[in-house]
């Protein structure tokens, strides 16, 4: 059996490599493959515009979340931090979000690889491919990590191809990533950031691991920053290469924008590759957020906001394995009955609640406790809700709908406690 240290429930085998890949590898998914897509039909070429601001408000999350989890180095994330600066119900409140919103994005994950593999099966190959990853994850984080790398190794290798697909073709066109600023306006750029954001949030995958990192004072805040570094740079590349071979209007006409920019290259007969590494993309999303959702789920059962049987911990593996079978179920069942599209706009307000939690969270801190100005965490909590408020009014009132119910199970619960 692996040496625990004292301090934590969990067994500490993460090093500093192993956090950035799975910060990558929970970044660096399916969302790459279908966010310009409803990003260039709300900018225009103005997406890239967008995208740099969905990077700089994924930053400030970043360093929050990084400065949060260097003085609280638990399993939870932003449950924790809400509950240690904020009191109890923000702390409820942010892992209520988290839970719900990526429980969404886990379907949606599941829904794009089955529609990628096999359109007419795609419901029973997401169950499937739910059903064998929170295996992998109860077997242990050790393992996780190890698939993980591969997962992200071959999706990284698909973007750099369609990134030199296109940027070799000779029909590129430089023309075509112009004007950034769209008809649409601001509004407009602000709606591409929410939408390409979802391209980025994962990042905090590595804060809810806190009681699985070594060293995770210094190890999860330079993960964060280096993943994060690392996906920004490769998803720049990847818009500007698709939008100088398609432009913004068959961009935004496009279901699969990535195959469909290789298609109208030179390098068109290997087009399935592209098809292939989005169906692996997906797989690596799935089995990062499997990791993190029932983290989350632990600490907030170990708290009592969730049945308390959820915190056990198995006696040999040192994984909460009965809140990662609880998360599998609960995503098989969503899966079975959810379309695509609902699952990503149920999750999309929820996940940055989340980080605006994270946000004032870090805006409490005092000198001696925080690295970066008190800039930093305001400009976050303006950029996430600026972003969550721009995206279509039905993703704005489902997201604001179920955090209302949460608040709602929280009030009941509250009152029945005793005294």
């Amino acid at each position: 059996m692996p040496r625990t240290d004292p301090s934590t429930r969990l067994a500490r085998r993460l090093g500093l490599f192993d956090a950035v890949v799975l910060g990558v590898g929970s970044m660096v998914g399916a969302g790459v493959f279908v966010a310009f897509a409803p990003a260039a039909e709300a900018a225009g070429s103005g997406l890239l515009v967008g995208l740099v601001l969905a990077g700089a408000v994924a930053f400030c999350n970043a360093i929050s979340s990084a400065q949060l989890a260097a003085l609280y180095p638990e399993s939870g994330g932003t449950y924790v931090y809400g509950r240690k600066r904020l009191g109890p119900f923000f702390g409820y409140l942010a892992g209520f979000a988290f839970v719900v919103g990526k429980l969404a994005s886990l379907a949606a994950m599941a829904l794009t690889f089955g529609s990628y593999v096999a359109p007419s099966a795609a419901r029973p190959l997401g169950i499937a491919a739910v059903v064998a990853l929170t295996a992998v994850n109860y077997l242990g984080v050790t393992k996780t990590a190890g698939i993980t790398k591969v997962i992200v190794a071959a999706v990284v290798a698909t973007l750099a191809f369609v990134v030199g697909a296109c940027v070799l073709d000779g029909d590129a066109d430089a023309g075509r990533l112009t004007p950034l600023w769209p008809d649409t306006g601001l509004h407009g750029i602000l709606a591409a950031g929410g939408f390409l954001f979802f391209a980025f949030a994962g990042y905090a995958r590595i804060a809810t691991l806190g009681e699985e990192v070594r060293d995770p004072r210094r190890t999860i805040p330079r993960a964060i920053v280096i993943a994060l570094g690392v996906t920004l740079a490769l998803y720049a590349a990847v818009g500007v290469g698709v939008l100088a071979v398609l432009g913004p209007e068959r961009l935004a006409g496009a279901s699969a924008p990535l195959a469909l920019a290789v298609e109208e290259t030179g390098a068109a007969g290997l087009e399935p590759l592209v098809r292939a590494g989005a169906a692996v993309a997906s797989l690596g999303v799935i089995l990062s957020l499997l990791a993190g959702v029932s983290r989350t789920v632990f600490a907030m059962a170990s708290e009592g906001d969730l049945p308390h049987r959820l915190s056990a911990v198995h006696g040999r593996r040192r994984v909460p394995h009965l809140a990662e079978l609880a998360v599998g179920a609960v995503v098989v069942a969503v899966v079975a009955l959810a379309d695509l599209r609902s699952a990503i706009g149920f999750s999309s307000v929820t996940v940055l609640a989340y980080y605006a939690i994270a946000n004032v969270s870090a805006w409490t801190l005092s000198g001696d406790e925080r690295t970066w100005p008190r800039i930093v965490p305001v400009a976050g909590f303006v950029g996430c809700c600026a972003l969550a408020l721009a995206l279509p009014l039905r993703t704005v009132a489902a997201g604001l709908g179920v955090l209302a119910l949460g608040v709602v199970v929280y009030g009941v619960r509250s009152a029945r406690r005793p005294g």
